[in-house]
């Protein structure tokens, strides 16, 4: 009973799980795309050469089994997940805007272009310190007047020359996304217009390097497409060689209503970001963000804008000019299924599954 009751020396304890190997702790540092889909590989091969679709950023968890092969860490996304984005067969563009808040540099730029393949190009914001005219703190609100707003030479260089001379031939847009103006500048907007043509007119050529390159204009405030002043908004764009960056976003007039501008500029490339569902209002980006994430399914179908593109893309690329749309998870809720989309549409409706 003795033996029973205080029973044998306890086991010694199991030896500690052996470390990974070295290769297994290197697959952790990788990211792999999703299987290859004949399906998206059909559809890739049915739409126009000229037309290069993609999101906005490719650091999302929840893009797993739609870009990724599994659910990644968006930190390890950041570094390591723009070479897998760029074997998805329809995405052929992405919109950098980490540039837009710190300017970045030329080896920076050409690590990005390294990871795609050769016909992929990039839409490029501007650093706001260069677009926003003001200087924001950290709750975003303008606390002075930004002396470096519509900067000619300081959009050169912490803009226009290092994303050329990094990205090279890959360069699709780059834009100069004009934050949205105080009061004083919105009822002076041909003084705002003049500045800005002086920093277009003054940016080294792009098509020596990059044969598709375009400047293109964003604004976040609808008086810039107010009757008159349309007018000379177009007259400088001609002027300059660049166009209009169609800003689908509620703050702005809807997809129709800047078509005007557009065909203003014709014969030109066609530069879209589709930022946000008009459902959520000017300022209503926290709660797209909230609702939608993970990002892994469509949540509200904007299917006038959809159809609106695909018919202004087609008659676009059919023409022969250059087509880059790039879309945000914001817009309906997974910008990869946004761009399958898209892409059906331009090829005649849904492939099979």
């Amino acid at each position: 009973m003795q033996d029973d009751l205080f029973g044998d020396p306890p086991p010694p304890p199991a030896p500690p799980a052996p470390s990974p190997a070295p290769a297994a702790r290197k697959s952790l540092a990788r990211v792999n795309p999703a299987p290859p889909d004949p399906v998206l590989q059909a559809l890739a091969a049915a739409l126009p050469a000229r037309v290069r679709l993609g999101s906005s950023s490719w650091t999302y968890p929840g893009w797993a089994d739609l870009v990724w092969d599994t659910e990644y860490p968006d930190t390890l996304l950041s570094k390591e997940g723009l070479r897998a984005y760029g074997q998805h067969p329809l995405m052929r563009s992405v919109s950098v805007d980490r540039s837009f808040y710190r300017p970045l540099t030329q080896d920076q730029y050409a690590r990005y272009a390294a990871q795609v393949p050769d016909d992929f190009r990039f839409v490029v914001k501007a650093p706001s310190h260069v677009t926003d005219a003001l200087v924001r703190g950290e709750d975003g609100r303008g606390v002075q007047p930004n002396p470096a707003f519509l900067d000619p030479a300081l959009a050169t260089q912490d803009f226009v020359a290092p994303a050329l001379a990094g990205l090279g031939h890959k360069v699709g847009a780059l834009v100069f996304q004009l934050s949205p103006l105080p009061r004083h500048l919105l009822h002076n907007l041909p003084l705002v217009l003049q500045r800005l043509r002086k920093l277009l007119l003054a940016q080294p050529p792009l098509a020596p390097t990059a044969p598709d390159g375009v400047l293109a204009v964003e604004v976040r405030d609808p008086q810039w497409l107010d009757e008159p002043f349309v007018h000379e908004l177009a007259a400088v764009l001609r002027e300059a060689g660049a166009t209009w960056c169609l800003c689908l976003h509620a703050k702005m007039p809807r997809l129709r209503d800047q078509l005007p501008l557009l065909r203003a500029l014709w014969p030109g490339p066609m530069v879209c970001r589709w930022n946000l569902n008009p459902l959520h209002g000017a300022y209503g980006y926290e709660d797209a963000q909230r609702e939608y994430s993970p990002y892994d399914r469509i949540h509200d179908v904007d299917q006038d804008t959809r159809e609106l593109l695909v018919r202004t893309m087609a008659g676009i690329a059919g023409a022969g000019q250059n087509v880059f749309v790039t879309i945000s998870n914001k817009a309906e809720g997974c910008a990869p299924l946004s761009v399958r989309a898209l892409a059906e549409g331009l090829a005649g409706g849904p492939h099979p599954k």
